[in-house]
């Protein structure tokens, strides 16, 4: 993400430039239509099933609990919190991190990384602990076995179908958020490869119906990269500060193992072993090998991607602490040699 430079000149009217400094307050109308769709009696229905999560399904008498599925009325719901996840990310960078790196005063590249994970940090403690509070109401922890058990799980709760829906809606808005934070040409391949392993990842999760394990896997993996971005914000503040890198580097590799455990557990396992096998669309079930193996395939192919990614961000930083050690050893004999050659005693005549 580029440097976003106020200038006091106005812009001409929709030029980039003035699209890229009031791209908030032009998201905030469009969004401000939908709410106003609300006000007018023909079309509120219309406005509703954009607006809030739709396709109710009445859950057991005793629970009076509603249940949801999916279905294509959710592509508006997805857009609609597309564009509330712009304005947050506007507002976390006005209020917030632009003000922080005033103080600061980082270098470009610097900027460029603060501002990535200041927005990543805060939707990712946000996703967690929203996650971790699904999990614990559902019981997911307790009892794993309720990860492929009854499957397919087409009835999701509300707050479950919810999560999913701002998840997909906060990935799509970064793709416009590329051109919003002038993206330096060499970042965006590498922004949407992880891009799209998000979109493609959950989207396959919650079409399966595999919102379960999806959840789980979420979490997990929110959690390891939360720590990543915070100690990243850490070192900015102090380069000496390092030592959040070394936690996160164990919690990444058990993070993996342990993804790549309860994905062959749950899909490799529990759905071969499963009561209802075959593949029927209309009722939600997608339990044959083929789908098995592909989303095993996907799964671990984006693990060994980022175990891949990790070891060489890994060798890159033992390569730079040794040269910054060389320096140091350099600088220190330099500044010892000098203040011999400064020291000339007086000779007796």
């Amino acid at each position: 993400m580029g440097i976003r430079k106020k200038n006091n000149k106005n812009p001409p009217v929709l030029s980039h430039e003035f699209v890229i400094q009031n791209h908030a307050d032009i998201v905030s109308c469009v969004a401000m239509v939908f709410l106003l769709g609300l006000m007018f009696e023909h079309y509120v229905h219309i406005y509703a099933y954009i607006l809030f999560v739709s396709w109710i399904l009445g859950g057991p008498e005793e629970t009076a609990v509603n249940y949801f599925h999916y279905g294509l009325k959710d592509v508006a719901t997805v857009f609609f919190y597309m564009l509330v996840a712009i304005i947050m990310h506007a507002i976390i960078q006005e209020y917030v991190l632009d003000k922080i790196n005033r103080k600061m005063h980082f270098s470009k590249t610097k900027h460029s990384k603060f501002n990535e994970s200041g927005q990543l940090s805060a939707f990712y403690l946000f996703s967690c602990l929203w996650g971790a509070s699904i999990l614990v109401s559902e019981n997911l922890l307790s009892n794993p076995v309720s990860l492929w058990d009854g499957y397919p799980h087409t009835l999701m709760p509300f707050q479950l179908k919810f999560y999913y829906i701002c998840q997909l809606g906060y990935w799509l808005h970064a793709i416009p958020e590329l051109y919003f934070q002038k993206a330096k040409k060499e970042d965006i391949p590498r922004q949407l490869v992880y891009i799209s392993l998000y979109m493609v990842h959950i989207t396959g999760a919650y079409i399966l119906n595999l919102n379960r394990l999806g959840l789980v896997l979420l979490v997990l993996h929110y959690f390891v990269e939360l720590l990543f971005h915070v100690s990243r914000l850490i070192y900015f503040s102090n380069e000496d500060r390092q030592t959040g890198f070394t936690v996160w580097a164990v919690l990444f590799v058990l993070g993996r193992l342990l993804t790549l455990s309860l994905s062959v557990l749950t899909v490799g396992f529990g759905l071969a072993g499963a009561e209802k096998q075959g593949l029927n669309p209309a009722e939600g079930s997608f339990n044959v090998l083929f789908v098995r193996v592909t989303v095993l395939a996907a799964i671990c192919t984006a693990q060994a991607f980022m175990m891949w990614k990790f070891i060489n961000f890994q060798l890159r930083r033992w390569r730079e602490h040794a040269q910054t050690q060389t320096l140091k050893k350099k600088s220190s004999s330099s500044k010892s040699k000098s203040k011999k050659g400064q020291y000339c005693p007086l000779k007796i005549s």
